[in-house]
């Protein structure tokens, strides 16, 4: 058995992508019988982070952090974020001289940038000084890993994402009865997710905003003709979802956007930018159009053959995109060599 520590300062109840991937990878590398340590903001004194205030950012967790992982003896560190929480965590692996990995999930740089006169090269000094002592940074795209590459981080790898198609599947699109075609948009209703891009569409039929965020009241007020529901969870989300004809993804931020492969799952084709993440999880004219006239990609995308989606999607299992993380973990000889037999086997 395998002890594997994953330090976070993302996790519930917070509702994002990086929450769900690392809650369906903890599923999976307990299903193969591995020994898991969470490390998150749950045991420790928290302020709500600066215009994110559903966000929790740990007070001085450093003890705390040490302290559990000396107890936990792990075999593996794994810092999946560059918060207060993954800072303490890799001061303690750089004092202990353990090997630890990364994981770059959210495109921080790009987001300051939005919000702030920071330029991009002093944000990526900074998380290239973050990542620079991992064994490896994990990315979810092939894209990513070439933008980290052109911005001077080393030993990026791909870590994939899946989804859970028993959830997430075709169903009776006659949960919403607005006029057709309906477009949707579900994710965090922030200036990041570059919403109003989708927003100020003039396509025909209806349009759903599902998530919530600190935008939402004042995008309500400025598009009283979209339907703003706030997060869904679950059943629900997935209704919505599959209820809808074209799923629209206009941030040009995002590092992978697992609400695609939910999407897709639901079999409901996609219509984005050609950017990062949209690049590499849509299948242009096939699962979803790409374009930089989202007007145009959402006209085409409508018209597209919904179960090519979802056949695609049934192709990423979480499974699948957990046993290649695990496979990227930092352990001695002894470890790996377990850890590969358990995938074998698995």
């Amino acid at each position: 058995m395998t002890k594997i520590a994953i330090v976070t300062d993302a996790w519930h109840p917070q509702t994002n992508g990086v929450v769900t991937t690392l809650a369906r990878t903890g599923e999976c590398l307990r299903q193969l019988g591995h020994d898991l340590l969470f490390v998150t903001p749950e045991k420790f004194k928290t302020i709500p982070m600066p215009t994110y205030p559903s966000i929790r950012l740990a007070l001085f967790p450093g003890r705390g952090v040490a302290a559990q992982l000396s107890a936990f003896k792990p075999d593996a560190v794994h810092i999946a974020t560059e918060g207060p929480l993954g800072l303490a965590a890799r001061r303690y692996c750089l004092r202990k001289k353990l090997r630890f990995t990364t994981a770059y999930h959210t495109r921080f740089p790009e987001y300051l940038h939005l919000r702030a006169p920071i330029p991009l090269t002093w944000s990526y000094r900074l998380f290239r000084w973050f990542h620079a002592r991992a064994e490896r940074v994990m990315v979810p795209t092939e894209s990513q890993r070439q933008v980290l590459l052109r911005w001077g981080f080393r030993n990026v790898v791909v870590w994939t994402r899946g989804v859970d198609t028993k959830l997430f599947y075709p169903r009776d699109k006659g949960f919403l009865s607005d006029s057709r075609p309906i477009s949707l948009f579900a994710g965090r209703v922030a200036i990041e997710k570059n919403i109003e891009a989708f927003l100020q569409l003039t396509t025909p039929g209806t349009k759903y905003v599902v998530g919530d965020g600190p935008d939402l009241v004042k995008l309500k007020k400025k598009y009283p003709q979209v339907s703003f529901v706030g997060f869904k969870y679950g059943d629900e989300l997935a209704s919505f979802l599959a209820a809808a004809d074209v799923f629209v993804f206009p941030s040009r931020t995002d590092t992978f956007g697992l609400v695609m492969l939910e999407a897709m799952a639901c079999g409901v084709p996609i219509a984005a930018f050609p950017v990062t993440g949209p690049l590499d999880v849509v299948r242009q004219g096939e699962t979803g159009v790409l374009d930089e006239n989202l007007h145009a990609a959402v006209m085409r995308a409508v018209r597209l053959d919904g179960r090519h989606a979802r056949r695609y999607a049934e192709q990423h299992s979480w499974l699948a995109a957990t046993k290649q993380f695990a496979g990227h973990l930092a352990m001695n000889e002894r470890e790996e060599l377990l850890l590969l037999a358990g995938q074998q086997s698995g």
